[in-house]
């Protein structure tokens, strides 16, 4: 969690807003001790594409392919001549 202090809030105010509506959670500081938190109302229902790409980046099951091959085998086009 950032922490920003009480004049960085006014000066960036609208950048801060923005980054909790991204679902950030700010900590807000007077004279140096925490505050306050600025989070996001509610959770977002979109995410990020970054953060989507995220549960994809891993290795891909080394069995899919072999079994999209053997799937691939046994379709026919019911209307191509035989």
């Amino acid at each position: 969690m950032e922490t920003v202090g009480l004049r960085e809030l006014r000066q960036h105010a609208s950048d801060l807003v923005r980054r909790a509506e991204d679902g950030e959670e700010i900590a807000i500081t007077v004279s140096g001790r925490p505050s306050a938190r600025l989070v996001p109302a509610r959770p977002r229902r979109w995410r990020r594409w970054s953060d989507v790409a995220e549960l994809f980046a891993g290795p891909a099951d080394p069995a899919w392919d072999a079994d999209r091959e053997e799937v691939a085998q046994d379709v026919r086009d019911p209307w191509s001549a035989r």
